[in-house]
């Protein structure tokens, strides 16, 4: 009886080692996050995406450009795409202090979208990767590190995310990023669904806090706009 007490006893420090072992490891990468979040000023970017259809089991791919920016504190971003195959469907996005424009050349048309209350979850996913801090991860992800994965020879961490909110829950049951942790930049990012659906994102060229040509992304001022 003595020495199942003592093998129980064994079992639960070798339990609470692995446990604090862990904790210290999510420390170090929330670390390693904020410092990089001090350092981003913008990035841009190379990105194809895979919209992923369950229920047809279809792939729609796109591919463009796109950055994320940093000002005074806000963030802001642009992409500028157009699906395969396809040289008519360009679409080009621009959100920005709360309000998200979603134009097609083509039919000189922008669509608008305030943010409203939801801004701090639109932009939770915006900084999703791309310069937002550790803290910003951990208060608004349950985060599981799955390992190092190098990625288009760039050493990344793989971490699974499921959101703490439920109405975060309900868009997405989780989603993956691979992160390079030295310049707070996502390589890769797949978002899942509740349906099964998903979409995935690829960037490449990769170019961290250099300047940025706006001229891809800019919106005719004489376009017609709806706000939705």
């Amino acid at each position: 009886m003595q020495m199942k007490k003592i093998f129980g006893i064994g079992s639960m420090l070798l339990l609470m080692g692995a446990g604090m072992a862990q904790a210290q490891a999510n420390q170090q990468l929330i670390d390693q996050l904020n410092a990089a979040s001090k350092r981003f000023k913008n990035v841009q970017a190379s990105v194809q995406f895979d919209q992923y259809t369950k229920v047809v089991n279809d792939h729609d791919i796109s591919s463009g450009t796109m950055y994320v920016e940093r000002q005074s504190g806000s963030e802001s971003m642009g992409a500028s795409y157009t699906d395969a195959g396809s040289p008519n469907s360009a679409k080009v996005l621009n959100y920005g202090g709360g309000v998200l424009q979603m134009y097609s050349p083509s039919s000189k048309q922008v669509d608008i979208f305030k943010a409203g209350a939801n801004q701090g979850k639109y932009e939770s996913f915006l900084t999703l990767g791309f310069g937002g801090s550790g803290d910003d991860l951990k208060n608004t992800w349950t985060i599981n590190d799955q390992g190092a994965e190098t990625i288009d020879g760039v050493k990344t961490e793989k971490l699974d995310l499921v959101g703490k909110d439920q109405s975060v829950r309900n868009m997405f049951s989780h989603v993956t990023v691979w992160i390079d942790l030295a310049r707070g930049v996502s390589l890769k990012q797949i978002f899942y669904q509740p349906s099964g659906d998903s979409r995935t994102a690829v960037y490449t060229n990769i170019r961290w806090n250099a300047p940025i040509d706006k001229k891809p992304y800019a919106i005719d001022p004489k376009a017609h706009k709806i706000a939705h």
